[in-house]
């Protein structure tokens, strides 16, 4: 953590360390290269039936077992690698969810060689721009899946990509920032301000105070009626 902690945080991050660093430098911020981009769908399809936080506390594990998510060399992996990959504690042992990510490897090179990029193909899903909250966003609100999440896991399907559901094809969009759902009291919200809550682009030190200062003064509402963020 920094010295700019504690930040008020969306209610998921908790007062774990690590999720709360990739709460604020990860999650929702819009992520437009081809491998971080399959790095972020492979490790959602692992998350399948999991928490997060299990699968961030084991990411360095997966980079180093998945040849840092080189698509070109998972699409090879053939017997031999993936009984190692079975055999490695520090990832989620899964038969069927390597397997997975050797054919979602092979699928994404078919994709790319389709379309160019699979960053310009996915984006499309959104026109091109994060998707903001049109009014005041609580946990409540936040939908396990959309219309877009369901077209997005058909048309990964079509393109023989498994593990991806319309469930995880939004987690995956909520991750590299397709659709921003940072809720009111959150330090990065972005969504509507009817709430009141001061909409900053940049998180300097003075705008930080000012978001404390909004914040102690807001607290007894959103302490009373909205209990969906956490202070870490």
């Amino acid at each position: 953590m920094n010295d700019l902690s504690p930040l008020p945080r969306c209610f998921w991050a908790g007062d774990d360390e690590l999720m709360c660093a990739y709460h604020d430098a990860e999650w929702g911020v819009p992520v437009y290269d081809d491998r971080d981009l399959f790095e972020r769908l492979l490790l959602e399809c692992f998350q399948a039936g999991l928490s997060w936080r299990t699968i961030l506390h084991k990411r360095e594990n997966f980079r180093r077992a998945f040849d840092n998510f080189d698509a070109e060399k998972i699409a090879a992996y053939g017997e031999e690698k993936i009984a190692s990959l079975l055999a490695d504690p520090g990832i989620v042992r899964n038969r069927l969810k390597v397997r997975g990510a050797v054919r979602n490897a092979q699928a994404f090179l078919r994709l790319v060689e389709e379309q160019g990029t699979f960053s310009a193909w996915l984006w499309r899903f959104v026109d091109g721009k994060p998707v903001l909250p049109s009014v005041p966003l609580t946990q409540e609100l936040i939908p396990a899946e959309t219309d877009v999440a369901r077209a997005l896991s058909k048309a990964l399907r079509k393109a023989d990509f498994t593990f991806v559901g319309p469930t995880i094809c939004y987690a995956f969009m909520q991750s590299v920032g397709m659709v921003d759902d940072h809720v009111v009291g959150c330090f990065k919200y972005r969504g509507t301000v009817n709430s009141g809550l001061p909409s900053f682009t940049d998180y300097s030190s003075l705008n930080v105070i000012k978001l404390r200062i909004w914040f102690s003064q807001t607290r007894p509402f959103y302490s009373k009626t909205r209990p969906f963020y956490r202070i870490n």
